[in-house]
């Protein structure tokens, strides 16, 4: 299993914590230090939509000009942005097994998802 995220994100260190407590065994890739693929974005925006992955509710985004916004419009525009802009991906992201199963945190959903496969 590998986790995608930043560790200062409050969310991802809630995940990680879950994760630990219930004795999953993780990898955690930091995207701000490690970088990100094109091709692993794409991957994401098929699994859970570009306006998911795309996290408009973080200071990232939020310091954009309108204009600026107005210029992310469809997976491609996201994935570019995406690669220079690391912290405005949607975090975590839970991989097992080479494929991504859970975007952000949520026990009940990670409980159902990684206890019941």
């Amino acid at each position: 299993m590998i986790i995608y995220g930043i560790p200062n994100c409050n969310t991802v260190k809630k995940t990680l914590d879950w994760l630990t407590v219930n004795g999953f065994d993780y990898e955690f890739h930091n995207f701000k230090k490690n970088g990100i693929s094109p091709e692993k974005l794409n991957q994401w925006c098929a699994i859970f939509g570009w306006e998911t992955v795309l996290n408009k509710k973080g200071t990232t985004w939020n310091k954009l000009s309108l204009e600026e916004q107005k210029d992310v419009v469809d997976q491609a525009s996201v994935v570019s942005f995406l690669l220079t802009h690391t912290s405005a991906i949607k975090r975590p992201i839970v991989e097992q097994n080479g494929k991504a199963i859970l975007l952000s945190f949520n026990e009940g959903l990670y409980s159902e998802v990684l206890k019941n496969p």
